[in-house]
């Protein structure tokens, strides 16, 4: 009996003895030595057809799509003439994409950006799972916690953590200022609102959801106390939110000449697929998709927009009424409202749409609440194909995939 009873703690796992930091790490490196697997994969079924070639490399990977844009950043800055085709539209250039990733990728890799982008992605990534553990920890058991985090670091879209995209580091510094709102520590937002604002679009969506934040610690104010000092903190960080996302705007005008020249070109990206340059009008870019995309799959478009609204209501219905969402706490309710919001107002989905969605990340939680063994491994299971899927078709086949017909 004594020595069955010295035997049981040495058959727990041994990663659960670890502290978390540990324990994460190690899934991190293992998630990336899979995904590295994957793409060392795709690199060798690139051909003639894809945008990388048949001597496509991880290397290649990590500077492909738009890292080379943030290249362009770190080499040479944003143009002061906007670039034009002959009718004289704004075409794609630089002013799209935020200026903070780049120039830190540049620093830590004194001066060799595709080096410094690997670090910066590899190390915000973790770092990013890290914050993503606390931030569900304090709502749900350590278990799932961390199951969420296998989720996060092993999901379909988790290429990002190893490749010269901005995402990982946004994902940080949005994950950090969800867990001070949760944690009802509004001072350090004043510095992560522009570290955001300052990596990729998304920091709106931030200030709407500290509005909808403002309006539900109202109505629950006799339950729960709201000071005069948090209530000045949630409307001045909203509006500073919102300051920092339109002065992007501001600085791409000042420097060009032209007010309009941020929304140019961001719109210069959608006229591929529409045709025509259009103007910016909010909520109309899934609207145009909705018909585009069902008119390519050869079905009526208006199935287009019956999809749209089913998928706008079902969005609402899991965020409102499944009660593994609910558990996550109104915080990450809400910023998955705001942000789907945001997205419906300003995107045109193509195929980066699955990109935009990581900011979601936190819903993961949701998916590791459920006990089951099998229905964990099952969604992790998931997670990895999805994860080749979508290296298969965004780096192996890459534009034999995504092409515009």
């Amino acid at each position: 009996m004594a020595d069955g009873a010295l035997t049981r703690p040495h058959a727990q796992s041994v990663l659960s003895r670890l502290s978390p930091a540990l324990q994460i790490a190690i899934v991190y490196v293992l998630a990336r030595a899979v995904t590295t697997v994957f793409l060392l994969i795709a690199a060798e079924l690139s051909g003639e057809g894809s945008r990388f070639g048949p001597d496509a490399t991880i290397g290649s990977f990590v500077m492909g799509w738009d890292a080379e844009w943030y290249s362009f950043i770190a080499g040479f800055g944003y143009p002061s003439d906007l670039p034009r085709d002959e009718t004289g539209e704004v075409t794609t250039n630089q002013w799209a994409f935020m200026p903070l990733y780049p120039v830190l990728a540049t620093l830590v890799g004194f001066g060799n950006y595709g080096l410094g982008a690997l670090i910066v992605s590899l190390v915000a990534g973790y770092l990013s799972a890290l914050v993503l553990y606390r931030l569900l920890r304090d709502r749900i058991d350590a278990s799932a916690a961390m199951w969420a985090v296998v989720f996060f670091v092993s999901g379909p879209l988790a290429a990002l953590f190893q490749i010269g995209y901005a995402e990982a580091l946004f994902l940080l510094w949005l994950f950090c200022a969800l867990w001070c709102v949760q944690r009802r520590r509004f001072v350090p937002l004043y510095l992560l609102i522009p570290l955001m604002g300052y990596t990729r679009p998304g920091v709106l969506a931030f200030s709407l959801f500290l509005a909808l934040y403002g309006i539900w610690r109202w109505f629950r104010r006799e339950n729960d106390p709201l000071s005069a000092r948090e209530v000045v903190h949630i409307v001045v960080l909203g509006l500073w939110a919102a300051a920092v996302g339109f002065s992007w705007q501001i600085i791409a005008g000042l420097v060009t000449g032209d007010p309009s020249g941020y929304l140019e070109t961001e719109l210069s990206w959608r006229r591929s697929w529409t045709g025509e340059a259009g103007v910016f009008v909010p909520f109309d870019g899934f609207v145009q998709a909705a018909a585009i995309w069902f008119r390519l799959w050869g079905l009526d478009p208006v199935w287009g927009y019956v999809a749209l609204g089913v998928g706008v209501v079902a969005a609402a219905a899991v965020l409102l009424f499944v009660p593994q969402v609910r558990r996550l706490g109104a915080e990450v309710r809400l910023w998955s409202a705001s942000y789907l919001v945001y997205l419906l107002a300003v995107f045109f989905p193509q195929s980066s749409l699955f990109r935009l969605l990581v900011p979601l990340a936190p819903l993961s939680g949701a998916l590791a609440l459920p006990r089951s063994l099998a229905w964990r491994v099952g969604v992790l299971a998931a997670c990895l194909v999805g994860q080749w899927v979508w290296i298969l078709n965004m780096f192996a086949l890459a534009s034999t995939y995504y092409q515009i017909p």
